[in-house]
């Protein structure tokens, strides 16, 4: 019998807290001790040789549970559960898209698709898959090794990843770390960190959101960490290949292609590439901010940036900055406009659609970049949206309640189409 393997792990090292506070009478050596409930991803260890020889589950079409990142490909709308798989949907009906399968890859964040080849990191691997028949998806290639794992253990043969759990503790030495964790002080050892182009050069791509890590030009893929971004030569679909990796510094977080250059986001600021030689792209200059979340979109002669405030980038605006990207080599700000929580973003033309967090989604006519602010058209606040994908029927939008989808083909007033929610079970 063939092994399934089933974690329901996340990724990542964001912690997300709730308390309940009880103070106990102090005892007869008069100390006082605190009850602590709070949910937060403990390390847990993961055999490699277990996550490899394990079948890669497809099952039928399964509620949504925790989104995570957006893409679309042909009539296809592809959702992932960060840790646990992607889901595929029927969307050539955006009012009412069909919910086809789900593809269990444990460890999974990013995904990019190139001539019906689906590309997902499986922990360290780069997994590939043929999904030109839905009905009958098929994994063709696993490239191993190359999203390396800064706890993986080559003596034990295991990488360490998170779990989410939920931990009551009595405890009188409680601290709280530099990143809002909790510690303790005990033996245990406390982890403060963790290590959309469409089509081009004859093949066909689909296109991620703006705060895509994986994305594909020129026959090859790009997906960027922390702190590398990594070249894969994928001129065979079917058979990426690891060619190299390039140090970009700290903070890294978004990855977007336009004409031929890569513009990466990060904590400190935008990166600019010339992928003209895509084997070896080339840095041709660094855009650098106060320290804020940062994920970008970009068309001819401007670059839209959007800087927030979080867990991570504390000291952070929450601002939508223009650059003046018409000389690559030197990009300049043109102006900040303020914001609320500004998160993801997408362009369409001249109008740009702004996902705002829990203020919702607004959109403006950016056709002078100068008077941005005077030209917001709408704010819908009902609901949380992080990411957008302006699709060729629809405008995408996903947040933690689900995925939403706005007929936009009347800029000036978007219509709801449907949405994907959580499920509550």
């Amino acid at each position: 019998m063939k092994k399934q393997l089933h974690p329901h792990f996340t990724i990542g090292m964001q912690l997300m807290l709730s308390f309940m506070l009880v103070l106990v009478l102090p005892s007869c050596e008069d100390q006082i001790e605190t009850t602590y409930t709070y949910q937060t991803q403990v390390p847990v260890f993961i055999e490699v040789n277990a996550f490899r020889e394990a079948d890669i589950v497809i099952e039928p079409g399964i509620p949504l549970d925790q989104p995570g990142k957006i893409y679309i490909y042909g009539d296809y709308l592809f959702i992932s559960e960060p840790g646990k798989g992607i889901h595929l949907l029927n969307n050539a009906d955006p009012s009412n898209p069909q919910n086809l399968n789900f593809i269990n890859i444990p460890g999974t964040g990013d995904m990019a698709i190139n001539e019906s080849i689906l590309y997902a990191d499986n922990y360290i691997d780069l997994l590939a898959f043929d999904i030109s028949n839905p009905e009958n998806i098929q994994l063709v290639k696993r490239e191993k090794d190359v999203f390396p794992n800064i706890y993986s253990n080559e003596e034990t043969g295991t990488i360490m990843t998170y779990k989410d759990t939920v931990i009551t503790s009595t405890e009188s030495n409680m601290r709280w770390n530099s990143w809002g964790r909790p510690t303790f002080r005990t033996d245990m050892m406390t982890l403060e960190s963790a290590a959309y182009s469409k089509s081009d050069g004859g093949q066909s791509y689909g296109q991620g959101g703006s705060m895509a890590r994986f994305t594909l030009l020129g026959g090859h893929l790009y997906t960027v960490d922390n702190y590398n971004m990594r070249i894969f030569n994928v001129e065979n679909p079917m058979d990426p290949k690891y060619l190299s990796d390039i140090s970009l510094g700290w903070g890294i977080e978004t990855i977007f292609p336009f004409k031929g250059n890569l513009f990466i986001g990060s904590m400190s600021g935008m990166h600019i590439y010339d992928a003209s030689n895509p084997a070896a792209p080339r840095e041709m200059a660094v855009y650098s901010h106060i320290t804020s979340c940062d994920p970008v979109v970009v068309n001819d002669d401007y670059a839209f940036v959007t800087l927030r405030s979080a867990a991570l980038c504390r000291n952070g605006a929450n601002e939508l900055h223009v650059l003046d990207i018409k000389d690559l080599n030197s990009p300049t700000l043109l102006k900040a406009y303020p914001m609320d929580n500004p998160h993801g973003l997408g362009l369409s033309g001249d109008y740009l659609y702004l996902a705002e967090g829990e203020q919702g989604l607004k959109s403006f006519n950016v056709s002078n970049v100068m008077e941005i602010s005077n030209n917001q058209i709408e704010h819908l606040k009902n609901h949380v949206f992080l990411d957008i994908i302006p699709g060729p029927k629809s405008l995408i939008v996903i947040g933690p309640d689900g995925v939403c989808q706005f007929d936009y083909s009347d800029p000036e007033k978007l219509k709801e189409l449907s949405c994907i929610n959580v499920s509550n079970g």
